[in-house]
């Protein structure tokens, strides 16, 4: 069984970057898609990021386009999100999640396995 640890949140400013590390455990990540969701305060968890098992497709949301970049490296069994420009709304609890022979979708149902999270916090 697949399980996965966040790290890598903080306190950081507007306009600062911030990368978050998810380790997996139990499974290889090269059969493994990676996503992350996040969850504001008060707020529905959403979708941030995906990876598709073989690298070759990414989704993005579009609040994150062009400031986030996803990635996994096999030999550390680690995926990554890079966080840059980091915004105040950007502030939120940061869940990996991961699904066997993935394609990196946008929906939670899809993930079978994931982390307990990692907060980041974007001061203004």
């Amino acid at each position: 069984q697949v399980q996965l640890a966040e790290s890598g949140g903080g306190l950081v400013q507007t306009g600062d970057s911030l990368t978050l590390s998810c380790a997996a455990s139990g499974g290889p990540l090269g059969i493994l898609a990676v996503a992350w969701f996040r969850q504001a305060p008060g707020q529905e968890r959403e979708f941030v990021a995906g990876i598709a098992y073989t690298g070759g497709t990414r989704n993005f949301a579009d609040s994150v386009k062009g400031r986030f970049t996803i990635s996994k490296d096999e030999a550390k069994n680690t995926g990554y999100l890079q966080m840059n420009s980091l915004k105040p709304e950007d502030t939120a609890t940061y869940y990996c999640a991961a699904q066997q022979y993935g394609v990196a979708s946008p929906l939670e149902r899809a993930y079978h396995a994931w982390g307990q999270g990692t907060h980041v916090a974007v001061s203004s």
